[in-house]
């Protein structure tokens, strides 16, 4: 009988630590055949490990008409709160560190920033995304954010990160890494829904997470669970 499994634990077997990374890389739902294509693997195999990734609280499933033989079809997805075990790479926390330090704080530094973070934003969008609302939760999921959606006042979409991946960094310059970090989800929305807006962007301590991000979009809260 198999044990309950921890996230870390789970990470520790090669293929299931490759099917995660693959998730994160495709910031999208993807059905058990396109994974095992991907991965040159057997789809009853990554179906296992994926039941396993998803006892261990990092992916979820969602399920759709039309699999095979007329079962219903699984997609799977990082889940919002997936907090992987173990560390990342000392060099990567470095290296943000270090270029918080040496980033500009003057007005047009930041501005310079945040237009950079725009770009980057561009470019997470994943190219067949689908619709943007769960687009863009499966994106700040891929990124270690921890989104919290609920519906907000005036029909905006609210969304609370739980975890702030840039911890380190924020703590030696807040400014900088704070307005990089708001240009790109206001240029992650621009690629998902050039109709979307970034209404408010309000930072918190980085230790306690929780910075708040509203969205002006018309997107039903209640479709992003589909």
């Amino acid at each position: 009988m198999d044990l309950p499994t921890s996230s870390g634990d789970a990470l520790a077997q090669p293929t299931r630590s490759r099917l995660f990374a693959l998730l994160v890389e495709l910031r999208r739902p993807a059905d058990t055949a396109e994974l095992a294509a991907r991965l040159e693997l057997h789809p009853n195999g990554v179906r296992r490990h994926l039941e396993r990734l998803h006892e261990a609280g990092l992916v979820e499933r969602e399920r759709e008409g039309g699999g095979e033989r007329g079962r219903p079809a699984d997609r799977w997805r990082v889940a919002p709160t997936a907090h992987p075990g173990g560390e990342h790479p000392q060099g990567y926390r470095d290296l943000a560190v270090w270029l918080a330090a040496a980033a500009a704080t003057s007005g047009r530094g930041l501005r310079e920033l945040e237009r950079a973070g725009r770009e980057i934003g561009r470019q997470l969008a994943p190219p067949d995304a689908g619709q943007p609302g769960p687009a863009f939760e499966a994106t700040l999921a891929a990124l270690g954010f921890e989104p919290e959606l609920s519906a907000g006042a005036d029909g905006r979409l609210c969304c609370r990160l739980g975890n702030c991946p840039y911890r380190e960094a924020v703590e030696r310059n807040p400014e900088a890494v704070c307005g990089m970090h708001r240009g790109i989800t206001a240029g992650l929305l621009e690629a998902l829904d050039p109709a979307a807006r970034l209404a408010a962007f309000e930072p918190r301590e980085p230790d306690r997470a929780g910075c708040l991000v509203e969205v002006d979009g018309g997107w039903e809260v209640a479709t992003l669970a589909q």
